[in-house]
């Protein structure tokens, strides 16, 4: 048997390496550990929204779609049916109530709860509060349907029963707007 020299190991254990590497003698080695993240080229606006928040969207969307179910129900005071109809307050309670969000259904009550948020990054399901000058106490609740360049729409129940308006052109509403409080992100 005839002996090999250390540089002759030498040059076979790196012409196997080197084999091995390349896959001709067997798979490659992959130099990645696993669950190792791998970088991507996506841009950050390319990238997928995360669960939450697209759930969120959507649950807005699925509230606001509910609540246009009743357009056109009359007003009743302390009203909480679409059969008997809505006061503002019993609207909202009764329109959450359909997505497991629980508010009181008084207006003054329901201004404390969830998050206050300004009224300039009010979304679709948020609560906007009213106020009539000289008087602290919340008189009304609306139901935000969108915001955009022409002002924030919402559906409320109105001496005018369940209706859409642009709070932000109304001469009766945009004086009394006082504060607004996010009630649907607490599911998230």
């Amino acid at each position: 048997m005839r002996k090999i020299s250390f540089l002759q190991a030498l040059l076979i254990t790196a012409i196997l390496l080197l084999a091995f590497r390349c896959n001709i003698l067997g798979p490659a080695i992959d130099p990645t550990p696993p669950n190792t993240p791998t970088e991507t080229t996506e841009t950050p606006s390319k990238r997928p929204t995360p669960p939450t928040k697209k759930a969120e969207d959507n649950l807005r969307k699925d509230i606001i779609r509910y609540a246009q179910q009743f357009q056109g129900r009359p007003y009743l005071y302390a009203g909480k049916d679409p059969k008997t109809g809505f006061d503002c307050s019993g609207f909202t309670h009764f329109v959450m109530k359909e997505f497991d969000i629980d508010l009181s259904s008084s207006s003054r009550a329901q201004e404390l709860q969830g998050t206050s948020i300004p009224l300039s990054s009010v979304k679709a399901g948020d609560l906007i509060f009213y106020r009539r000058p000289g008087n602290n106490s919340v008189f009304h609740v609306s139901l935000v349907v969108d915001k955009t360049q022409e002002g924030i729409s919402v559906i409320h129940s109105t001496s005018r029963g369940v209706v859409i308006d642009n709070i932000s052109t109304s001469s009766y509403w945009k004086p009394k707007i006082s504060t607004a409080r996010n009630v649907v992100s607490s599911k998230f």
